[in-house]
């Protein structure tokens, strides 16, 4: 005890207790400090965030406000996430051309990492739906009987049975699917653009996304011929009936007049 104290009392103590304690905090920091990699991401991230901050301020700030906070323009974009960004930006619906009761599609202003680094900033506002990769709404995964069912369920009501839009209340309308994007599909479905309500995971599963683009995928297109000739639309049996009703109904009033005439032509004979 009394060379320990005598050790203690030592007047290089001190220092060698502070290289014991650096050379344990420096081992600690390289053991779990991030890699290279990660930390040259992180920069990324960062950059990304501060150009697509820059891009705010100049195309989207008027109506968000500067901080994405919302204004009686434009609603906030805490929470929406880079997956509405790339969406609304991608397809051309914002920045908007004029206010409306819908936002049209129309070619995009911006090129893809523009349109990245203004989803990076928006995304740090908030936690919100990611851009999805691209084995998440590859058609070829998907199941198309299991999509048909998924889409005749959740989304004709308002698309119509073959995804060629249909009209809303109040000057509102459904989009025609046809010819989208896979990405912008599944985006869609995350995030419910204007009209639309969102399908979060909870409701449909990244395969159940899948599916319904595989569907989409098979149904669409100029290839896709209806076997019955006219595809009136794609409309289903409301338009059907509609045409039973107007011509066939038609065509019987003017084959019961046809033999009315004929008939009192022949009384008078």
């Amino acid at each position: 005890m009394k060379k320990l104290s005598a050790r203690r009392r030592h007047p290089l103590a001190a220092l060698v207790v502070l290289l014991i304690a650096l050379a344990a905090t420096g081992g600690l920091y390289a053991t779990f400090a991030p890699t290279g990699k990660a930390q040259a991401e992180e920069t990324s991230q960062s950059l990304a965030v501060e150009e697509g901050q820059k891009i705010f301020r100049v195309g989207c700030a008027s109506c968000h406000g500067t901080g994405g906070q919302g204004s009686s323009d434009g609603p906030s974009l805490v929470g929406v996430g880079a997956a509405a960004v790339d969406f609304q930006v991608s397809t051309g619906r914002m920045p908007l051309q004029q206010q409306g009761v819908q936002a049209p599609k129309k070619p995009n202003i911006y090129t893809q990492k523009e349109i990245d680094q203004l989803a990076a900033y928006v995304a740090s506002l908030g936690p919100g739906p990611a851009v999805p990769e691209e084995s998440q709404y590859d058609p070829a995964g998907g199941d198309v009987a299991r999509g048909g069912d998924l889409f005749r369920t959740n989304c004709a009501q308002c698309h119509n049975f073959t995804g060629k839009g249909g009209a809303l209340t109040d000057g509102k309308y459904a989009p025609n699917i046809d010819g989208v994007d896979p990405k912008h599909m599944y985006e869609a479905m995350q995030t419910g653009p204007q009209n639309m309500p969102s399908f979060p995971d909870k409701l449909l599963t990244t395969t159940d996304k899948q599916d319904i683009i595989a569907y989409l995928d098979e149904v669409g297109g100029d290839e896709a011929e209806s076997p019955g000739g006219f595809s009136l639309g794609g409309l289903g049996p409301v338009s059907e009936g509609l045409f039973a009703w107007v011509f066939g109904l038609g065509a019987l009033v003017v084959l019961t007049i046809w033999i009315t005439a004929r008939s009192a032509k022949a009384r008078k004979s």
